[in-house]
């Protein structure tokens, strides 16, 4: 009777075991995930590395193994919003090779946070912009990704409750600074405007980003608010473009692509804290 009661927890086991492999929906995803970092390890490992020889070398060319030497280290966080209607969409679209996107952790709603790229690696979140004299932001930065439509979803208490605890924990195993949690509208203005509607003065007041002073002084006459825009980080090769990106992130209320004279108190406010 004993062993015919175990032999049913055994049954039972096995049983949920092939039902959860059955379901999960990301059982290829990961395997070519597993096989890419593979390829990725054999490449590190390789003494001497592999296509790495300089063909213009007129001498002989060694490798010698140093002991002093690391992994990629991430120095900035940068958030999204996903521009979707479901943590499900996204994670399909980070799981389709066609789409070339990816992020290190997704967000959801309802506070689940979802990693997909190993910290240590590069994802696929960033494109093209720049930020200070960053233009690769792909190779030194977290990419987060807020399950969010963009439009008119609210952003929820659990999902920013998650998302503080998870840079809370980003920066201090990276030693991120302060000021290196950004938005990709501040790294690619024109291009891309998101987070849109983000709570920024909350994350800041937790230590994550910047934010202006309550009380402002008044900006000196030969101030240039473009110098000021600059010294922050934004690209100003198209003003227009800085100015939407810096309202997207700090004004929100007026996203015009015109300084107002509160929006150049901010500058210089924020310009100082810089310094």
């Amino acid at each position: 009777m004993k062993s015919q009661k175990i032999s049913n927890i055994f049954w039972l086991l096995a049983c949920m075991i092939i039902a959860a492999c059955s379901t999960y929906k990301y059982k290829e995803t990961d395997k070519v995930y597993k096989n890419n970092a593979k390829s990725f390890s054999k490449i590190i490992a390789a003494t001497p590395p592999e296509n790495q020889k300089v063909d213009s070398l007129f001498n002989e060319q060694y490798f010698v193994g140093t002991t002093n030497m690391g992994i990629r280290k991430p120095n900035f966080v940068m958030i999204h919003h996903t521009a979707q209607d479901s943590l499900g969409q996204t994670l399909r679209t980070f799981t389709l090779t066609r789409t070339g996107t990816s992020s290190h952790y997704v967000v959801s709603r309802d506070g689940k946070v979802v990693q997909m790229v190993n910290d240590y690696l590069r994802a696929q979140h960033a494109g093209a912009g720049k930020w200070g004299n960053v233009t690769d932001m792909n190779s030194c930065s977290i990419g987060i990704e807020m399950d969010n439509n963009g439009t008119t979803d609210p952003w929820t208490d659990a999902q920013i409750t998650s998302l503080c605890a998870l840079l809370k924990t980003l920066k201090k195993k990276y030693s991120i600074p302060t000021a290196n949690f950004i938005g990709h509208a501040d790294y690619a203005p024109g291009r891309k405007n998101d987070p849109k509607n983000f709570p920024w003065k909350t994350l800041a007041q937790q230590g994550y980003g910047l934010w202006y002073d309550e009380v402002l002084d008044s900006v000196p006459e030969n101030f240039d608010p473009m110098v000021g825009l600059k010294l922050i980080g934004y690209n100003t090769a198209r003003p227009n473009y800085a100015i939407e990106a810096f309202k997207i992130h700090f004004i929100q209320s007026d996203i015009t692509q015109t300084l107002t004279d509160f929006d150049k108190q901010v500058i210089y406010n924020l310009y100082r804290k810089n310094l």
